[in-house]
């Protein structure tokens, strides 16, 4: 830190990116005032969102906090690389809260406890998506630019890489919910994909985000490029695995069963995992081609 300089950063505020952050802490505000006050929560997916929005206004606040007071230098971390990959992250995060909570908690009828309820609910619903606008322009803006140096999570490949992490979540919570797939072998094997693929994505942003990429043995480049290839190969495997033990008439049913409960079907669940395994999987084949056309920047 230049002790001769000015203490207090006024860009944490001023700059694009800093202006997106003030704006994500007045919306997730707003969003998390007007849930506590009157819209309400219930059950785990209303815990869910007020979880999200929570997450979002803390970090970000001490994200805009340190900045400002310039003592995000004294973090033994990537500073880039983390303040991207969390506005990546809070996208994705507070556009499922965007979805969740009206598909739970809005109708086109007032509820027992009466309309001002439905009103309080329907502007939660557009202050998170305002809160999702807000961090995708940060990501926008931070994002790497042809020509410019950047930190490894800013270019194509490392968002593609936070995106992969929270597809792989979605579809361990498609498994947990009545997926059955402990009853065949395969669908194990494709549990098992799912899993190493999501922890070695989850080690290579670690890395990057704490600088600590030096600490491997080999090129980390080479390594991120061939864990890539590797997993899309897993991923076609399961692409073409679970579908076939899931829907074929020897294993399971093409269809929906007509007694099958909603919300605890497991046909349900396994097509939730079969949409998000190919999206999985396109998004590893993107990465793929993406790694070819940077240069990695370990110590931005």
């Amino acid at each position: 830190m230049d002790s001769q300089g000015p203490y207090l950063n006024l860009n944490a505020v001023a700059s694009p990116v800093g202006v997106a952050r003030v704006w994500q802490i007045v919306f997730s505000c707003i969003t998390v005032s007007l849930v506590a006050h009157q819209a309400g929560f219930n059950a785990a997916y209303g815990t869910f969102c007020m979880f999200v929005w929570c997450l979002c206004l803390t970090t970000t606040a001490c994200e805009v906090t340190l900045e400002f007071t310039r003592l995000h230098t004294c973090l033994r971390l990537s500073w880039d690389n983390f303040t991207i990959t969390f506005a990546m992250l809070a996208t994705l995060m507070c556009i499922t809260a965007s979805v969740v909570y009206p598909v739970y908690f809005l109708q086109a009828q007032c509820p027992h406890e009466g309309c001002e309820v439905r009103n309080y609910r329907i502007a939660v619903t557009v202050f998170s998506c305002l809160a999702s606008v807000a961090y995708l322009a940060e990501v926008i803006i931070a994002r790497a630019k042809p020509g410019h140096v950047s930190g490894y999570m800013a270019t194509a490949s490392g968002l593609l890489k936070i995106v992969q992490t929270f597809m792989a979540c979605i579809i361990f919570g498609a498994l947990v919910n009545e997926s059955q797939y402990r009853r065949h072998v395969a669908t194990q094997y494709c549990v098992a994909v799912y899993s190493f693929c999501f922890a070695v994505t989850v080690i290579v942003v670690l890395l990057m985000v704490s600088g600590k990429t030096p600490l491997l043995r080999c090129p980390f480049d080479r390594f991120v490029v061939v864990y890539t290839f590797v997993a899309v190969l897993m991923y076609v495997s399961a692409a073409v695995i679970w579908p076939v033990f899931c829907f074929d008439k020897k294993y399971g049913s093409p269809e929906r069963p007509y007694n099958c409960p909603r919300g605890k079907c497991p046909w349900e669940s396994q097509l939730v995992v079969t949409i998000f395994t190919y999206i999985n999987l396109i998004l590893y084949i993107a990465d793929l081609a993406y790694s070819q056309r940077i240069r990695f920047i370990t110590q931005p």
